[in-house]
């Protein structure tokens, strides 16, 4: 017998869809990411996924909620929320002292303000630019040859990190080519590339104004490095979580319980 008190929330991003599955008491039944965003297979594939980890399917779901890019075009969702609703409250839950979110997703950057009970009271965010974003650092870690999952392992051996001075990724891509053409160690080349991932992140931070406890969510708060140099920029602590880059997708699954929306 299906367990009808599960709510489902998909966060459709640019580059990764993520799903959870959550009981009515605010536990996780089940998680999936899958690298592929909307327009592309990744929505129902993170979604199958999750209902076969939870042992259930996507009907007998009590609501499913959707957020994030890809939210309007998912014919599945009972409901549809704001993605920086949905990230706040989603932080909250990973991290209840979060004052600030720094979410770095796939192509955008996003600086969350948070009211000292929660809620979101300010954001800025950057996507005009894939720089300080995920997708910056796929184009990295391709130059380098490496998975982008092992970019903070490769920079972990790095002696004297290479300054990568470009603000675009195109001319970013060019200047690491030169850099691997000029015989420079390809660890000291990722933990430049970090390291200019970190600044443009902290800039729009210092821009935002950061009230501590600073919490980072998205694909790039696992890479130990880019945290690493992100603290140093910012001169304080940057909290993470295993499940960050579920953030999204938790939000809309809690928004969606404590809203009881139900099919």
């Amino acid at each position: 017998m299906a367990d009808k008190n599960l709510i489902m929330g998909v966060d459709i991003g640019s580059a990764a869809t993520k799903c959870v599955i959550m009981r009515e008491n605010g536990t996780i039944a089940a998680e999936a990411v899958v690298p592929a965003g909307t327009g592309t297979t990744g929505p129902s594939r993170a979604v199958s996924a999750a209902c076969e980890a939870a042992g259930t399917a996507p009907d007998e779901m009590s609501c499913v909620a959707a957020t994030g890019y890809g939210r309007n075009t998912f014919s599945d969702a009972d409901i549809c929320l704001s993605e920086l609703v949905c990230h706040a409250k989603g932080a909250v839950w990973l991290f209840p002292e979060s004052r600030t979110v720094a979410d770095v997703g796939g192509q955008d950057v996003k600086v969350l303000t948070l009211s000292s009970d929660g809620k979101l009271s300010n954001f800025i965010m950057n996507d005009k630019c894939a720089a300080g974003t995920g997708r910056f650092l796929e184009v990295m870690a391709r130059v380098l040859e490496t998975d982008v999952s092992l970019m903070d392992e490769l920079a972990a051996g790095a002696k004297e990190p290479v300054e990568i001075s470009s603000t675009c990724t195109v001319f970013a891509e060019s200047e690491v080519i030169s850099r691997l053409s000029q015989g420079s160690d390809k660890r000291d080349i990722a933990a430049g590339i970090h390291h200019s991932v970190a600044v443009r992140v902290a800039s729009l931070c210092k821009r935002s104004g950061v009230i501590p406890p600073l919490f980072m969510t998205g694909g790039l708060s696992h890479n130990k490095d880019v945290v690493r140099a992100l603290r140093a920029e910012l001169a304080t602590d940057v909290f993470t979580d295993t499940r960050g880059q579920l953030a999204g997708a938790i939000g809309a699954a809690v928004l969606a319980i404590e809203r009881g929306t139900k099919r």
